[in-house]
C-alpha cells in the first residue's frame, strides 16, 4: 500500500543503530521522523488508509511507541483511541493479560468498558519483533468481546515471524516497512 517514495524517505530516515540496547541488536530509532511534520503525515496517512472504510470501530494503541501513531490513526478515521498500557499505569478498573517475554514475563492493562463488545478494533504498534506484546493485547481485546479486525505497524521484522504468531487472530497485518 505505500509508495515507493514514502517507503525510500522511511529507509533514508530512520536510524539503525548497532548493539543497542545490548550487542547483537540493530534499534531502528523512528525519533527522526518527527522532525519532519510532512513525513509524519504522510505515514499517519498510509497507515489510516489501511484501515479506511469502516474496517474499524476504535484503535488500541500499545505503550509507549504505538501512542506516537496511534492517536493520529484513530482522530483520521474519526474513532475512538484506547490505550494498552505496562501494569499500575492506569487507575482501576482494568483488564490485564500477562505475557512471556525472553527473560520474564510482563504484565499490559486497558480501562474496564473502554472496549464494547463487538468492536471491530485495530491494534496499533511502531515495531512488530516476536509479536508476544502484540498477542497479548489482542487478548486483551477479545477478552472485552471485541474483534481484533487489524494490526498496523510502522515495521515488521520479517525475521523474527510476528506475522505467524498474529495470524491465529484472523486479521490483516500491515507494517509499511520490512526488515
Amino acid at each position: 500500500m505505500a509508495s515507493a517514495e514514502l517507503i525510500r524517505k522511511l529507509e533514508e530516515t530512520i536510524e539503525n543503530i548497532p548493539d543497542f540496547p545490548i550487542p547483537g541488536i540493530q534499534f531502528k530509532d523512528i525519533s527522526p521522523i518527527f522532525l519532519d511534520p510532512k513525513l509524519y503525515e504522510d505515514v499517519i496517512a498510509d497507515l489510516a488508509a489501511f484501515s479506511k472504510g469502516g474496517k474499524v470501530d476504535a484503535v488500541c494503541g500499545i505503550e509507549s511507541r504505538g501512542y506516537l501513531f496511534g492517536i493520529a490513526i484513530a482522530v483520521a478515521l474519526e474513532v475512538p483511541f484506547i490505550l494498552i498500557r505496562k501494569a499500575g499505569k492506569l487507575p482501576p478498573p482494568v483488564i490485564s493479560e500477562k505475557y512471556d517475554l525472553e527473560y520474564g514475563s510482563a504484565v499490559i492493562e486497558t480501562r474496564e468498558g473502554q472496549i464494547k463488545p463487538g468492536q471491530r478494533v485495530l491494534i496499533h504498534d511502531d515495531l512488530l519483533a516476536t509479536g508476544g506484546t502484540t498477542e497479548a493485547a489482542a487478548k486483551l481485546v477479545e477478552k472485552q468481546g471485541a474483534t481484533v479486525a487489524q494490526f498496523s505497524f510502522l515495521i515488521g521484522l520479517k525475521d523474527l515471524n510476528g506475522d505467524e504468531k498474529l495470524k491465529k487472530f484472523g486479521a490483516e497485518v500491515y507494517h509499511i516497512l520490512g526488515y
